[in-house]
């Protein structure tokens, strides 16, 4: 940019930083970041502060996401619900419940909202470990205070009591999220698919996954693996081996779906 006298500006460098960060190129990133920090036309803001942040908090990288909290906190930036939520979702993904507490205090302390995202990383933490108890808690707390449950929050749920063993709870919540008309995507059928292995039940298994593409829902690779996993472990190979004949089917499906509508744009 510089050589084609074209200065770059904050939201030129949030995407290169983006890009870096995508790439896994964190020596550049922090390199812009460096000269961000002393620039006076590219100054860093809160979408550059969040964004660092979730990128270490993804990797698991707590000390480095808490080392570019602070010190965008040292050049005056302020945070916002989104950084709050960023830290409790990479604080409860490290099982580190301490923090994840303080910072829901604090944000009470300074009036800053707890949202659905808020929740739902809070469910998230407590759903990967099985603890259904404190999982309901926040659940609970979450509809007291009127706030609006998603798919994610479901999902969460789903596999939260499959974790913890409470099978009959699966059906009661996926019962509960029709009622409440939360949109059932992938990521919702995974989380039964998930629960049913967990349970070894294959047949219902097969059943959501049939009403799953029932409603033009795709399934992911995600889908395939758990399912192949399921089956594997009942030593079905020949399921296995039509899971992946599918798999392969739909891949192909995909990549004629792109080039016609590659077509139809020229």
């Amino acid at each position: 940019m510089a050589e084609r006298l074209i200065t770059p500006n904050t939201v030129t460098q949030n995407i290169v930083l983006s890009g870096y960060g995508k790439a896994g190129k964190l020596e550049q990133m922090e390199k812009v970041l460096s000269g961000m920090l002393q620039s006076t036309t590219s100054k860093p803001d809160v979408w550059t502060m969040n964004n660092i942040i979730s990128l270490f908090g993804n990797k698991g990288q707590i000390e480095m996401m808490e080392r570019w909290y602070e010190k965008f906190r040292d050049f005056g930036i302020e945070p916002e619900t989104r950084t709050f939520n960023i830290l409790i979702g990479a604080y409860g993904k490290k099982r580190m419940y301490d923090k994840m507490s303080s910072v829901m205090e604090y944000m009470r302390k300074l009036s800053f909202p707890w949202t659905t995202s808020t929740y739902n990383n809070v469910i998230e933490a407590f759903s990967e470990v099985g603890d259904a108890k404190h999982m309901e808690y926040t659940f609970d707390q979450m509809r007291a205070e009127g706030m609006k449950a998603d798919t994610k929050t479901f999902c969460c749920l789903v596999k939260g009591y499959a974790n913890a063993g409470l099978f009959h709870k699966v059906i009661s919540t996926v019962q509960l999220a029709g009622k409440l008309e939360i949109p059932e995507n992938t990521s919702f059928y995974n989380a039964v698919i998930f629960s049913c292995a967990k349970a070894e039940d294959l047949m219902e298994m097969e059943r959501v996954f049939n009403r799953m593409k029932d409603k033009k829902c795709q399934p992911d690779s995600a889908t395939y693996s758990m399912m192949a996993d399921a089956y594997k472990k009942e030593g079905m190979s020949d399921k296995v081996y039509d899971l992946e004949q599918e798999k392969q089917m739909m891949a192909v499906k995909d990549n004629v779906d792109i080039e016609m509508e590659a077509l139809v744009d020229v």
